[in-house]
């Protein structure tokens, strides 16, 4: 038992310090995952050295997503996703698309192979699922048309993650495409899509024996564990991802009449594992890698950010989605998401990602998951702006930081006056048109929001006052139709 002690020490201290920091992100309205990363990064050997790193970080990752897509299949509503199946594999694919593109031109200059390259795309194209909820929680959207739309992305990343397992476990050093792995592709896809076709349009199936299950929760727990870990090893010893055989028993048992009960259930085990991973990964952080490749770690943190945004942007407009969902989902679906660490940890295990690769991934989605406070903070901006009626990108963005526009628009009006003299003896007229300009549009801009203010309040104020006056209209009506009565009366009682 005294050989234990370490080991209960140290999950002692990593549980206790994960639910602090989570705490603390929670009342920072952050992602609690944001502090759970966060707890590993400061208690690992990165920074304060209390918990050294975990080996047994794959088989807790293997565990959690197994468990994660079981919960996932059994949460997807078959039937709202199949109406937006086609935007949402549309976008997903043109993610995926331009991600091997762009990691391909990485490649050919950094010397990588197809794998690696590969590999970084589908790392790069998965986005976060409890950030993107957490964003449309926190602005109110999550039941609206942009929250059905980030949600069918994200399902429909959550489905695409099956086949990207499937591909990365059968790639190894120097092993190139083989035609048993496009078979087993191709197959595991056919058959997600058979099993979606066949169970969309049925109503409740009913689980075997739930008479006896339904109702106690340590028998629904144990059957949902049961079932969960059956197709998951049937799946692997078929040749398919584990993950894959855990996914189609989710929406297996997401059809029949122990969905409820089944969810309930699995959330708090799918939910302790998951906050064990990321700890894990907290721990996996090398900061002395980060220090040493700063400019190469930032331009890929920052470029991740920036470009898969901004594409986001502009295949949910090519889709068919209006420019404020298609810009407010951009931004929201902008960081890398938790099953990059599990593509990342396969790589690294079937030898595709040396330890350098593996770092430098690690160190992209850990920065960039840590990022999302800023990227949600823009996210509330521009949806605020969106709410004006800005249909322009451009417009709302001046509006979203419109103190900062005042800053600099002070800064350059201050430019202008400074280098009055040096337009006359160098010229530069249209520089500074240009300049006046811009603080022109963004005063313009000012200007109309702060009339359309001012009308809701004049409307409001009018409502109000038409409200009084027709109260007041009546208390004088009842008034005299009271004195005409007195008076009827009076002359009553005199004749």
């Amino acid at each position: 038992m005294e050989e234990q002690l370490p080991h209960l020490l140290a999950i002692a201290i990593l549980t206790l310090a994960a639910v602090t920091m989570g705490m603390v992100m929670v009342r920072l309205k952050q992602p609690p995952l944001v502090g759970y990363i966060l707890a590993g990064v400061v208690l690992g050997p990165a920074v304060l050295g209390f918990v050294p790193r975990v080996e047994a970080v794959p088989l807790v990752a293997e565990i959690g997503v197994v468990f994660l897509l079981f919960l996932v299949g059994m949460e997807i509503s078959l039937k709202a996703f199949i109406a937006d199946l086609k935007p949402a594999a549309l976008t997903v694919l043109g993610q995926l698309l331009l991600a091997i593109g762009t990691m391909l031109i990485f490649a050919s200059v950094l010397d990588w192979t197809m794998q690696q390259a590969l590999l970084l795309a589908f790392v790069v194209t998965m986005s976060s699922t409890a950030v993107a909820l957490k964003i449309l929680e926190d602005i109110g959207e999550l039941r609206s048309e942009l929250g059905r739309i980030v949600v069918a992305v994200m399902i429909a990343q959550d489905i695409a993650i099956v086949p990207m397992l499937i591909l990365a476990n059968s790639w190894g050093s120097g092993i190139s495409f083989e035609p048993s792995t496009l078979v087993t592709v191709v197959l595991a896809v056919g058959g997600l899509a058979v099993f979606i076709g066949v169970l969309g349009p049925r109503g409740k199936l009913h689980f075997p024996g739930e008479v006896h299950i339904m109702g106690r929760v340590e028998m629904v727990t144990l059957t949902a564990l049961a079932v969960c870990c059956s197709a998951a090893t049937l799946s692997g010893v078929l040749g398919f991802s584990p993950a894959y055989g855990a996914f189609l028993a989710g929406l297996l048992v997401g059809k029949t009449t122990l969905r409820t009960e089944a969810i309930d259930a699995m959330e708090p085990i799918q939910g302790v594992l998951m906050v064990l991973f990321f700890v894990a990964i907290g721990l996996l952080l090398d900061v002395d890698f980060i220090l040493s490749n700063l400019v190469l770690v930032g331009l890929f943190v920052v470029g991740v950010l920036i470009v898969k945004s901004l594409a986001n942007i502009a295949i949910l407009r090519l889709v068919g989605c209006s420019w404020t969902d298609a810009y407010q989902a951009g931004l929201i679906i902008g960081q890398i998401g938790e099953f990059s660490f599990v593509l990342a940890a396969v790589g690294l295990a079937n030898g595709v990602l040396d330890a350098a690769g593996y770092k430098l991934a690690i160190s992209v989605i850990v920065l960039s998951l840590l990022l999302s406070p800023i990227w949600m903070s823009a996210v509330k901006r521009v949806h605020g702006a969106s709410k004006m009626g800005m249909e322009s990108l451009r417009l709302a963005l001046v509006f979203a930081y419109s103190d900062e526009v005042d800053d600099v628009s002070r800064a350059q009006a201050a430019m202008v006056r400074g280098f009055k003299f040096s337009k006359r003896v160098v010229g530069h007229p249209q520089l500074l048109q240009r300049y006046a300009s811009r603080m022109a549009e963004a005063r313009r801009q000012r200007v109309l929001v702060a009339k359309a203010e001012a009308a809701a309040a004049a409307a409001k104020v009018a409502t109000t006052a038409s409200e009084v006056g027709e109260g007041t209209t009546q208390l004088l009506q009842q008034h005299d139709n009271g004195n005409v009565m007195r008076k009827e009366q009076q002359e009553q009682q005199r004749g």
